[in-house]
């Protein structure tokens, strides 16, 4: 067994857990839809016992959409990722040439696996379901160190916890054995930087003070600017991470040679030994590159990247497949920043982008082997656009955050909230009668139930409205309307028009 192997433990991995009314403490879920959810946990869960890993994580992400956050569905979803992430990393080669796969990769499959895991520990801290989870994770991801501190926390809890000791014993065993590779690859990768010029006195002039002297050696060839977490192809070529990704957007094969590249922005290491060079040496310009770096990730509280594609409105919840190289660029920036953009539409009547959109966040973000993004995106806020402009290839806007005009007095603040409730009876009641109508349609039920689970509480009259629209299929002009509106009565007075028609 190699030592990557040793790591890993399958104690506490081999069993998942049942969906069970108890589960649901607070009670925030109805029979039916406790009857739905419990459906797709236990044909997850059979799906899982049979070994067929990827049906279970699709039941587990059905049920995740219904009742988002459940601490089993999560537990369950993270414990299949990792079995896959296991699988794949520990597959022979030999077996690979006979009987190739196509999917995800190891690495990705461990970072799902993760973020399910520290969603579960966020919501049961006392679990150490949770802990084993992550530390696992952590394993397969190689990171170390992280994953002991995580243990070590995970046996204050329970320190007799099997799965948890047998972990730690294994990371102890061959923590030594780890530097060594370490200490070998990194000889490796500063000899083969001398034998590529890098570092060589041959290719660098050393001034007095012993610093090497500022040349276009240090600069990447796409964005001509020093080098910013360098990544080194396997063909010897330097680069900044994020110039190599948008370049292999349009096609995998190296910029300057055109050798074909097999690696991802997931699975490729930022080359350690030349970012520090770099990061010593040069010290100011590499500050500037970070500020220049942390400007398209985090644009600031007004300042937001847009999507051009439909009009969203607060409330709703959908999924998005991301395929144009330039917003797989803004998805990569996103995912490193707040994770949150703007959805807008082109206004049929003036042939530009529509003055009102709405901020959605991507609560969860699987990237395919070819680079495309799959992602779950809920929408939060609506916005006025102020300007807008072109940033490589996408368009970003400073907007004006809009909410309605509030009642003025106390008599208008208690019938805007008896008109809301009233409201809220009614579109329970049409749920209801919907939900009975939908029953031999799965996929329509399913989406009622995904309807449901977005429901603000009528104590926020306006995020009410907006909910209130989502339940009836309206035009892109009439949502844009819903945006424009000001008055949560006009809004909410429409909603129940577009439900009784």
């Amino acid at each position: 067994m190699s030592g990557g192997e040793a790591l890993f433990s399958t104690e506490g991995l081999d069993e998942v857990e049942d969906y069970i009314w108890a589960n649901d403490k607070e009670g925030s879920a109805g029979w039916d839809t406790f009857g739905y959810v419990n459906e797709f946990v236990q044909s997850g869960n059979q799906a899982f016992r049979d070994n067929k890993l990827e049906e279970a994580i699709t039941c587990y992400s059905r049920a995740n959409n219904i009742k988002a956050g459940d601490p089993v569905i999560l537990g369950n979803r993270s414990t299949a990722y990792i079995r896959i992430s296991q699988f794949l990393k520990h597959r022979p080669p030999t077996t690979s040439e006979y009987r190739p796969l196509n999917g995800l990769d190891p690495t990705t499959h461990a970072e799902l696996a993760l973020k399910d895991a520290e969603k579960l520990n966020s919501i049961r801290k006392d679990s150490v379901k949770s802990y084993i989870l992550r530390a696992n994770a952590l394993i397969l991801l190689e990171k170390y160190d992280i994953a002991r501190d995580v243990i070590l926390s995970g046996l204050q809890i329970d320190p007799f916890s099997n799965p948890l000791r047998a972990s730690l014993q294994n990371l102890e065993r061959t923590s030594a054995s780890l530097i060594g590779r370490r200490e070998t690859c990194s000889n490796h990768l500063h000899a083969s930087l001398q034998e590529l010029g890098e570092i060589s006195t041959s290719s660098i002039e050393r001034k007095s003070h012993g610093r090497p002297e500022r040349t276009d050696d240090f600069d990447c060839t796409l964005c001509l600017k020093l080098l910013y977490e360098p990544i080194t192809t396997p063909c010897g070529h330097s680069f900044c991470r994020s110039c190599l990704f948008q370049s292999m957007d349009r096609g995998n094969k190296c910029p300057l040679c055109r050798t074909v590249l097999f690696i991802s922005p997931r699975t490729c290491a930022i080359s350690v030994t030349l970012n520090n060079i770099i990061q010593k040496n040069f010290p100011e310009e590499y500050a500037e590159r970070i500020t220049e770096h942390e400007s398209l990730t985090n644009l600031g509280v007004d300042l937001i990247p847009l999507f051009v594609m439909d009009v969203v409105i607060p409330c709703q919840r959908f999924p998005l497949h991301i395929f144009e190289p330039r917003y797989r660029l803004m998805v990569r920036r996103i995912m490193e920043g707040n994770h949150r953009m703007g959805m807008v539409m082109i206004d049929s009547t003036t042939g530009s982008i529509a003055d009102f959109g709405c901020e959605v966040e991507i609560t969860e973000c699987e990237p395919l082997p070819d680079g495309r993004f799959y992602l779950e995106i809920e929408s939060r806020r609506r916005f006025r656009i102020i300007r807008s402009w072109d940033q490589d290839g996408y368009r970003v806007a400073e907007v004006d955050w809009v909410k309605d005009i509030p009642p003025e007095g106390t008599r208008e603040r208690a019938e805007l909230q008896e008109s809301t409730n009233n409201a809220a009876e009614f579109a329970q009641s049409w749920i209801r009668r919907q939900r009975e109508a939908a029953r031999q349609d799965p996929r329509r039920l399913e989406k009622l139930l995904n309807f449901e689970a977005m429901k603000p509480t009528p104590q926020d009259p306006e995020r009410f409205s907006f909910w209130l629209a989502t339940l009836s299929n309206r035009r892109p002009h009439e949502k844009l309307e819903l945006l424009r509106i000001r008055d949560t009565r006009e809004r909410i007075k429409r909603g129940l028009i577009y439900l009784r028609a």
